[in-house]
Order: structure tokens, then sequence, then C-alpha cells
């Protein structure tokens, strides 16, 4: 699994304070780019995450993209075009980004993309969380939603976690 995320999700994943899980819990291993690495490091970033990825957890490697995809646009940051080019390297299982230019440009290329949502409802229907107050976590960590996106997801919660307890 590939990582390319904005500051505010590895303030969430990264540990498990906010959600009360880490992607590790989730993926079991997480690859960041080294362009993502150094923006994560930027003396804007939150400390939170300047501290995080100057001592990544040891579930966590740093990896570089052997070569760039052309073909990218150039709207993309780095961070995202390196991302999407590592995950294409080494057919990642998913690539977690939350911009939609960058899962646009993923899925166009056959790589399944996963946002903080969709990390949030995996966690859920595992049933290593409670997805309402793992909602409210999130909020309270400044992570915006509406209304009707947070009732598709409930919904969504629900139905999956049916057919799984009908599987079994």
């Amino acid at each position: 699994m590939i990582y390319r995320r904005r500051h505010q999700p590895i303030e969430l994943f990264g540990s498990s304070r906010a959600t009360g899980f880490t992607a590790h819990d989730v993926y079991g291993s997480l690859i960041v780019p080294r362009a993502v690495l150094i923006e994560m490091q930027h003396a804007a970033a939150p400390s939170v995450v300047q501290a995080w990825s100057a001592n990544p957890p040891s579930w966590v490697s740093i990896r570089s993209a052997k070569q760039i995809d052309t073909t990218l646009p150039d709207a993309l940051g780095a961070g995202e075009r390196e991302a999407i080019s590592l995950a294409l390297e080494l057919h990642a299982d998913v690539l977690l980004i939350d911009e939609w230019a960058g899962r646009k440009e993923a899925e166009a290329r056959g790589i399944p993309a996963a946002g903080t949502l969709a990390v949030l409802l995996n966690a859920a229907v595992r049933g290593d969380v409670d997805l309402l107050s793992s909602i409210e976590a999130l909020k309270k960590a400044g992570f915006r939603l509406s209304h009707s996106v947070e009732t598709t997801l409930m919904d969504r919660y629900r139905n999956r976690a049916k057919s799984e307890s009908e599987k079994r």
C-alpha cells in the first residue's frame, strides 16, 4: 500500500490517538514516497507530522520511484506524481490519496485508490473501530465532511457489515 496524503491524515492514521487505530492495523505495511516524506518535513507542516516523518514507525518504509510517469499532469504535486508512479511500479494493492485530481489519475491507470473515509470504513467493517465515534474523532481533529457524505458513509457501513455477517 502506497501512502500519499496531505498532512492531516497522518495525524489521524499515523498513530492511534485520534481514531483508535493506525493504517498498519488495516493495511499491514505502508510505503511512503520520498517526495511525500520531504513535504511532511517542511517547516510549514504541523509539528506532529514533522515528528512522525522524522522517526516513522517500523511498519513504514520510505521509497523513491525509479521513474516518474511523464504522462501525469504537471498540475499534480511532486508527492502525487511520485506516489502514483511508485504505485504503478510496485503494483500496489491500494494508493491512499485524498486529492481528487490525484485519485482520478491513479484510477485512470488502474490503481485502486482510497481516501481517509475509505480507510475508516474498512477499519469499521473489520471491527477495528466504531465508525460513529471515529467520525466524531475525525471532526474534532479538524476533518470536514458534509452531512450527506456522513450519511452515505454510514449507509455503506451498514450494507457492508450486513453483507459480511451474511457470509459467516
